[in-house]
């Protein structure tokens, strides 16, 4: 019990070291980045779906249009307005937003994730 005030400056030096990376960055986050639209997608009326959905649950949508292309043969999208889409990346999606590097990536690298879309289709279909 000699070594008590040893071992409680020890737990506390670690719970600081430990802890450190939280508290020191706590509030200095980064904005968000601002997604730049090409030409082409500013002067669409509409997407596939309402802009709020596709920021937050577009992965969703891909995920279910790649199930239902692939294992149901299903290559029509008809969105909540009764629009009709082509279900596919590089033609419906990329149509309008064809700079990857600044729409796609921008948003992709910010929230540290690595997408395996280009392992299978070509990030500039029409070559433009």
């Amino acid at each position: 019990m000699k070594d008590k005030k040893i071992i409680l400056v020890g737990v506390a030096i670690f719970v600081v070291v430990v802890t450190f990376p939280f508290w020191y960055n706590l509030g200095r986050s980064a904005p968000a980045p601002e997604v730049v639209l090409t030409p082409k997608a500013q002067a669409a009326e509409v997407c596939v779906m309402p802009t709020e959905f596709m920021k937050a649950d577009h992965m969703k949508l891909l995920d279910v249009w790649r199930h239902d292309v692939v294992r149901n043969g299903n290559r029509i999208f008809v969105n909540p307005d009764g629009k009709a889409f082509e279900m596919s990346l590089s033609n419906t999606c990329l149509d309008c937003h064809s700079n990857t590097t600044e729409f796609c990536d921008r948003c992709h690298d910010y929230a540290s994730v690595r997408p395996y879309c280009w392992d299978c289709h070509i990030e500039n279909p029409k070559g433009e």
